[in-house]
């Protein structure tokens, strides 16, 4: 029986979409009949009390790191929190990095290690442990870096960025495969590689067990926050960060005040204080604001809404793809998306007939035009949207289609 090391960031019971996707494909290698061992942090992502409670931890170590099981699968926890501190975030990432190493070191001899991106630093200890332990390595593209840190203007040092480029080169050309989820994501990268033939596209994918169409009498809400009206109500569920374009949001919220047109806007993170203030500013009553939602509630949310609407960061659009998208065709609903030409998420969706795209790049003209369409559309067109995405998802992008995808490349490397 061959052995299978995922070595990742985020895991259950972490609640974020890394996490659900490594779940996902660390229980079909075990269904399929590989050992499974996973080397993750100790959960810091959208916990519930009871998360703690249905999968413990067990310190080992005097601490250094904990272990708990994920429905029979070992799964060890190096010590990681989100601190407000930013030398104390530094000093724990390289913890968990050196713990990650010896931790691999000292594991029992496994066959292949699977990890995404980022960090490119957890491609690179993945290839030191395939070295040693004699096992090859699939690196998971899901975001590009240091690409993305550049264009955000995160990353401005000339240095850094010389070090990161070469050890972004450095894990592509030393992992045996590596994989990406877009062709738009596959083409940036493929002349980066000495041997482009190391690079395959996977998308990600949706549980359709969990992810599904839901019918009014089944959608449980709490309707102190999402009330029954009769307004077009548009919905954002997942990280209020700097991925995201509010600018426009609060824009279009401030002409369509008087209609019956309202958003909301679930999750946390860094840019949710932008939109307390603005909201505030503007005194926009049609923004409504929820705190993070478990994701068991999402199908019944999703359902509740008539459009999702997902507006992309033109500085960050090409460099990433929201694991969102899967999920909304799956409970057959339309987006409504505001991404340049050449993004990600623009080029998976155009053909598809599911979703409103917006290419726009000025800020007052995107406004303008989404607007219009707001103001034009008819709910009836928005379901006949969400039916062609549900049809996609369920012979592409179920969680059955593309975990097969995976298995079959695991076992090309390892035969």
């Amino acid at each position: 029986m061959s052995k299978i090391l995922i070595h990742c960031i985020a895991f259950s019971p972490d609640r974020v979409s890394t996490a659900y996707l490594y779940n996902d494909l660390a229980l079909k290698y075990k269904e399929v009949g590989y050992e499974v061992v996973v080397l993750t942090t100790t959960p810091h992502f959208n916990l519930f009390e009871d998360d703690r409670k249905t999968q413990p931890l067990k310190r080992c170590m005097l601490g250094l790191y904990y272990v708990s099981d994920y429905k029979g699968i070992i799964v060890k926890h190096i010590p990681q929190k989100k601190y407000k501190s930013s030398y104390l975030r530094m000093l724990g990432f390289a913890y968990w990095h050196f713990a990650s190493l010896l931790l691999g070191i000292f594991e029992k001899k496994y066959d292949l290690i699977l990890s995404p991106s980022p960090p490119l630093t957890l491609g690179f200890i993945n290839i030191i442990l395939g070295k040693l332990k004699g096992a090859k390595v699939i690196y998971n593209v899901q975001e590009i870096y240091p690409d993305l840190l550049i264009e955000s203007g995160g990353l401005k040092s000339r240095g850094v960025i010389s070090i990161l480029k070469w050890l972004e080169k450095f894990v592509y050309n030393h992992s045996d495969t590596v994989t990406t989820v877009d062709k738009i994501f596959y083409d940036t990268i493929v002349d980066r590689f000495e041997d482009p033939s190391k690079l395959h596209i996977i998308p990600n994918f949706v549980d359709t067990s969990i992810y599904k169409p839901l019918s009014s009498g089944n959608i449980k809400i709490d309707k102190q926050y999402f009330p029954e009206t009769n307004s077009l109500k548009l919905m954002y569920a997942g990280n209020i960060g700097h991925a995201q374009d509010w600018i426009t949001l609060i824009n279009i919220a401030i002409q369509v005040k008087k209609d019956e047109i309202e958003f909301f806007v679930i999750g946390e993170g860094v840019m949710k204080d932008y939109l307390v203030k603005a909201i505030n500013a503007y005194r926009l009553t049609n923004i409504h604001l929820v705190s993070y939602q478990p994701r068991e509630l999402m199908p019944s949310l999703i359902a509740y809404s008539d459009l999702q609407f997902i507006f992309m960061s033109p500085e960050t659009e090409g460099h990433g793809f929201p694991s969102k998208v899967y999920t909304i065709m799956a409970c057959a609903k339309p987006m409504l998306v505001s991404s340049g030409t050449n993004t990600p998420i623009n080029n998976f969706l155009k053909d598809k007939n599911c979703s409103l795209l917006i290419e726009e790049r000025n800020t007052s003209k995107k406004a303008d035009q989404i607007v219009y369409l707001l103001k034009s559309i008819k709910k009836e067109e928005l379901i006949q949207l969400g039916k062609m995405g549900l049809t996609e998802i369920e012979l592409h992008y179920s969680k059955e289609v593309v975990t097969e995808q995976y298995m079959n490349l695991t076992s090309s490397l390892l035969n």
